[in-house]
């Protein structure tokens, strides 16, 4: 079995440019088990699927001490890379964000999501603040001797701006270049699906980038060729699994 330090090491190795790291994202022990027989290299969760299988809504409104138990139950459950996405990390003072995160490597995960959309309030941390957020958790980990996996997620194409695509990749390159310089490892767009748009937001900046397919996305070959490093499914596995449970139990 692998010991937390090489996970960490194993899971940022799965982040290729152009050959892209397939995530079909999990909520508890038992579609984490799954997804690991199926012949994954890694699991990774998703913030509104472990709500939502809890009871919850998206959106930290599920208490962070079950974020902490279900993490906890995924990495006892497989021998594999775990990345949790944390939301805004419960938290928007950078020390308290850390000490929480500190909390997460604490079950044994290597990586995170973390997002700038201001939770439970309007628009986006702006990019100093982020980055600052970025900044704690990274010495966070470092003080854990954890070389944990930063997902830095943007939402400048999840929260309704009515901005042209070209402008609001240029906001997202602004933001990655500024997440990368406080110690993000990587960069999560989710909300953008042109290919042309893809496909500039990885050559223009150097962080592995991270989209989520959902409904009609281009498909897994076309994203490698854009040069996307990670592809993630979001809440939709959650949803087909529960559609599936539905319709069987119907009477």
């Amino acid at each position: 079995m692998m010991d937390q330090v090489s996970k960490c090491e194993a899971f940022k190795a799965l982040h290729v440019k152009g050959t892209p790291l397939v995530l079909w994202n999990i909520w508890d022990a038992g579609s984490a088990k799954a997804v690991a027989d199926a012949g994954a290299k890694a699991v990774a969760t998703g913030s509104w699927s472990v709500a939502a299988a809890q009871g919850f809504a998206d959106g930290e409104a599920l208490p962070m001490e079950a974020v902490l138990s279900v993490a906890h139950q995924i990495v006892s459950a497989v021998d594999l890379p775990v990345s949790v996405d944390f939301e805004g990390g419960y938290a928007v003072e950078p020390d308290v964000v850390a000490r929480n995160v500190t909390g997460l490597i604490k079950t044994g995960i290597v990586g995170l999501n973390f997002e700038d959309r201001v939770v439970g309030g309007d628009g986006l941390h702006s990019v100093a603040d982020q980055a600052a957020r970025i900044a704690a958790i990274r010495k966070a980990a470092e003080d854990a001797g954890v070389s944990l996996f930063i997902n830095a997620r943007t939402d400048v194409f999840f929260c309704g701006d009515d901005a042209s695509a070209s402008e609001l990749s240029v906001r997202v390159l602004e933001r990655a270049r500024a997440y990368r310089e406080a110690g993000a490892d990587g960069l999560f767009v989710p909300g953008v699906s042109d290919l042309d748009v893809i496909g500039g937001i990885a050559a223009g900046q150097d962080l592995p980038l991270n989209v989520m397919r959902m409904g009609d996305a281009p498909e897994v070959t076309a994203l490698a060729k854009a040069g996307v490093a990670r592809i993630s499914h979001g809440p939709g596995p959650y949803l087909a699994a529960m559609k599936a449970l539905g319709a069987a139990a119907l009477v």
